[in-house]
């Protein structure tokens, strides 16, 4: 076994004048070495400190103009902010508590209450320049800043030296890499030892010695119920290849990776099929049983602990540092090279990841998300819309671009992002939804590094083997052969169309009484929230015949209005079946409903909003007046089924409003993550209720 040892890295410099120069409140602090920010709070002789990183997704934080008190900063994506003196989030109300630099004990138990990072222990050491024969204290939380004749009292697990100067050193202490681990040199590869396929989105047909490695297959039917469907034509024997995997890895639980009818055709053939999945807080294949699907070879395996497959091939999976809940990323090392696949990760192993690998391959596009193409109302208007994701799309290819840079991979693929919006329902989407250009990735890549850069198109091979030893070589990537369909111009929507259809007529949704249900199960209440939902059309009009209702989370009440006390508010809605042809959709049965109080409310409370709430998805918050729209068909089949509510925001299948721009990430994270594993008991509750 190879020896690894703790390193400390040298964050800020502070000298002496500079501390004692340090202003009441926040100050923004640039280490001009590194180029990376810091923000500092100083309360009298207080002092907290955290990096400048906006927690969601990485965004800057800038002087929040709305805040008074000098307490609070604002990021620049998608306005979070965040009070430095307490180092929470205020907007989100709810969410995170941001990683101190010195946050001890306390500080700790609040990230880890509110969004555990694991697999990194942040510490921060603060040590008087020139310090000898000074004693150390270990410190909790904002620390004291020293003074002349006095020892430093606070909390934090971090330590200060302390002399007659006042001078302060920030270090972080880094536990080893688990990859470097059991270290292995590279041998040389052979011509076609390596090859590395590309199949469509996220998907990759890895050729590792006479092993075989799959990456999230998604090569049928949409995703996100119906809202994604594949931009690319899969090679066409992508079936076969799949067949002969002697291993498939699966990033997440999202259906543009986790594909059950992708995997239906596998396990028809292979059900003993050997998967590999990260031990996440939610199961990837939670849902496993109520799909039907018959798979009997899933392997859970603990993060950061190489996996050996044979003698020469092993892999390690990390967890995501925003959403360690749910998202991972992995390492492939065969014959000491290395294969790194950060997939959809926003912060893939709290940013710390190998530098020099062979092979980088992530996403790039952006648009996975509902936000803003979702939104109307207040500023989001068409024009604010488009010049948002302009914007936002370029800070992702900028800070794609530095990643690169930064970790120095030989050769950098972009992937996971080839997805359309391709039903005819969603045309507005397609057209305002612009993704990014893997190519333009690329160029900005070779203006700033010497990295190699590979666009893959449906069935390329790429031979690692090849490219390693000359880049320039013709053979090292093989494209498809000439006239190969690319892209896709057709989607068999009828099938998957039917399945959401069915819920719509479903026997649950005679009786009114499936919403107390419902909510009772998904297990949220003490929040201060009251929710509309009302079901609609494809136009986002009411659905007729649809409900209506309102939701209050504080004690979990089914009232006929709006209660009088001060609370956010939201308002949702659900559209009926998109107009297809008789041959690919199920008439749209009468609803009929029992409980004339939540049947006849008013027929306009006001209107709504909605916003995002990570990678994952943006959230909505209630404040005066709110709507959710989503499609009914959708939203039956979710409420039928127990399925979390990403298929309606990722999938893009609401319509939202908001004003205020503020959102309730425990309302959202709940059912985008939390929902109980288990659907709700419908049979019983029929049973009840005839």
């Amino acid at each position: 076994m190879g020896s690894i040892e703790q390193t400390t890295e040298i964050l800020l410099c502070l000298s002496p004048a500079e501390v004692a120069n340090l202003k009441e409140g926040i100050t923004f602090v640039r280490n001009k070495s590194t180029g990376k920010d810091y923000i500092l709070y100083k309360s009298k002789s207080h002092l907290r400190a955290c990096k400048n990183m906006c927690k969601h997704q990485g965004g800057l934080f800038i002087k929040d103009i709305e805040d008074l008190d000098g307490r609070s900063v604002r990021c620049t994506k998608h306005n979070w902010k965040l009070d430095v003196s307490t180092m929470k989030y205020i907007n989100p109300p709810g969410s995170f508590c941001q990683d101190e630099l010195g946050g001890g004990r306390r500080g700790r138990k609040e990230i880890k209450d509110s969004a555990p990072e694991r697999g990194k222990e942040h510490r921060l050491r603060m040590r008087r320049f020139s310090g000898h024969g000074s004693r150390a204290q270990l410190l909790h939380g904002m620390w004291d800043l020293p003074r002349p004749g006095h020892e430093p009292v606070s909390p934090a697990s971090a330590v200060v030296e302390k002399n007659e100067e006042n001078g302060l050193l920030f270090l972080e202490l880094n536990p080893p890499n688990p990859w470097d681990s059991e270290p292995r040199s590279p041998e040389d590869l052979a011509f076609g030892e390596v090859q590395i396929t590309y199949l469509t989105h996220a998907c990759m047909d890895l050729k590792l010695g006479d092993k075989r490695m799959v990456f999230d297959p998604w090569l049928i039917g949409p995703a996100f119920a119906r809202g994604w469907w594949l931009l690319h034509e899969p090679p066409s024997d992508w079936l076969e290849r799949l067949y002969q995997a002697d291993l498939i890895y699966i990033s997440h639980m999202h259906s543009d990776h986790l594909s059950y009818p992708t995997l239906k055709k596998v396990a028809g053939r292979r059900p003993d099929i050997p998967i590999y999945v990260g031990n996440t807080e939610r199961p990837v294949f939670w849902n496993l049983k109520r799909s039907g699907v018959q798979l009997t070879n899933i392997n859970v395996v603990p993060f950061g602990i190489w996996q050996q497959v044979d003698r020469n091939l092993r892999f390690m999976i990390l967890m995501d540092g925003v959403h360690p809940e749910m998202d991972t990323c992995i390492i492939v090392e065969y014959k000491g090279h290395k294969i790194l696949n950060t997939v959809d990760c926003t912060r893939p192993n709290g940013g710390r990841l190998p530098m020099k690998v062979d092979l980088m391959m992530s996403d790039f596009a952006g648009g996975a998300s509902g936000f803003p193409m979702t939104f109307s109302g207040g500023k989001f208007t068409e024009e604010w819309k488009a010049q948002f994701i302009k914007t936002e799309r370029k800070k992702l290819l900028n800070y794609k671009a530095r990643l690169v840079k930064d970790l120095q991979p030989r050769i950098y693929c972009p992937f996971a992002g080839y997805f359309v919006e391709s039903h005819p329902s969603d045309k507005y989407i397609k057209e305002t939804n612009i993704k990014n250009d893997p190519n333009e990735l690329n160029n900005l890549i070779k203006k700033n590094s010497d990295v190699l850069t590979w666009t893959p198109r449906p069935g390329a091979t790429l031979d690692l083997g090849r490219m390693l030893k000359d880049p320039t070589d013709r053979k090292g990537i093989i494209e498809p052969p000439e006239g190969t369909k690319i892209y896709k111009d057709s989607w068999d929507f009828g099938p998957y169309l039917r399945i959401l259809n069915a819920a719509v007529g479903d026997e649950i949704f005679r009786h009114s009484c499936w919403i107390k249900e419902y909510f009772t199960w998904a297990g949220f209440k003490d929040y201060n929230l009251v929710v509309r939902m009302i079901e609609t059309d494809e136009d986002f009009s009411p659905f007729p015949g649809g409900y209506d209702y309102l939701v209050d989370f504080l004690d979990l009440s089914f009232p006929k209005e709006r209660p009088s006390r001060e609370h956010p508010y939201e308002e949702g809605s659900v559209l009926n079946p998109p107009n297809t042809s008789a041959s690919t959709a199920s008439p749209t049965p009468k609803i009929h409903r029992s409980c004339p109080d939540l049947a006849q409310l008013p027929p306009t409370l006001s209107s709504f909003r909605f916003t995002r709430v990570n990678h994952l998805l943006d959230i909505i918050t209630w404040i005066s007046k709110s709507l959710i729209r989503s499609r009914v068909d959708v939203i039956r089949h979710v409420v039928k089924n127990g399925l979390l509510w990403d298929d309606l925001y990722i999938g893009f299948q609401t319509r939202l409003q908001r004003d205020p721009d503020v959102y309730h990430h425990l309302f959202w994270n709940h059912f985008q993550i939390k929902l109980p594993l288990t659907p709700p008991n419908w049979k019983s509750f029929l049973m009840y209720c005839g």
